[in-house]
């Protein structure tokens, strides 16, 4: 069952959502995940260009949204994207999408 976008749970989920993805070095670690699978800390980091603290400061705050998946292998944390995580952005596109269309139809219609 598809929760209602004003339910208050739902609203909270996408905000948390759009505040994870409001940064970019957050949609980059997040695009290389769903581009080239699981990767650990330190990999993350590499190729980032920002500290391995702020990277593992992102990884918290996308895990928090349900963006990415966390497991310890002794030392090390491996994140794998969670591309179901993006369900409710992705609901929110479509119904506000489907409201604009609507709306350049009638402006079309007054011309």
């Amino acid at each position: 069952m598809i929760q209602s976008l004003s339910d208050p749970q739902h609203q909270a989920a996408t905000d948390s959502l759009f505040k994870a993805l409001s940064d970019g070095t957050r949609r980059a670690l997040l695009e290389t995940l769903v581009r080239e699978g699981e990767q650990n800390v330190q990999a993350l980091t590499e190729g980032s260009g920002v500290s391995q603290p702020m990277v593992s400061r992102h990884m918290a705050k996308l895990k928090r949204a349900g963006l990415v998946t966390a497991r310890r292998s002794g030392r090390e944390t491996w994140y794998a994207a969670r591309v179901k995580g993006l369900g409710p952005v992705i609901q929110w596109m479509a119904v506000h999408g489907a409201l604009w269309s609507q709306r350049f139809t009638a402006l079309e219609g007054l011309g």
